[in-house]
């Protein structure tokens, strides 16, 4: 089962949705917005910003960023998407 960090929850909070670990199996996160499941992110198979901070550091967890963003350049900025809450959440 996927921890969210401390900062997971402030970015969740920004976005004025609330995160819960995810009950969908291989995912990470559910995202709920007024008590309603708005989406379901991260795949357990794959680190996040987070979690490559604290395994190889902030410069490799920066470069990682980057191409995250250069893959799901377009979906991210669809406000509410799966890929939209994803990156300000795990990628922020």
């Amino acid at each position: 089962m996927f921890k969210p960090d401390p900062a997971h929850f402030k970015n969740a909070k920004a976005l004025g949705v609330e995160i819960k670990p995810s009950k969908t199996k291989g995912k990470k996160l559910d995202v709920f917005r007024d008590e309603k499941k708005v989406a379901t992110i991260g795949d357990l198979k794959y680190n996040d910003y987070r979690s490559y901070i604290k395994k190889d550091g902030l410069e490799y967890a920066n470069e990682r960023k980057r191409l995250y963003r250069i893959r799901h350049g377009s979906d991210m900025n669809k406000v509410g998407t799966p890929s939209y809450f994803a990156n300000k959440i795990l990628w922020a």
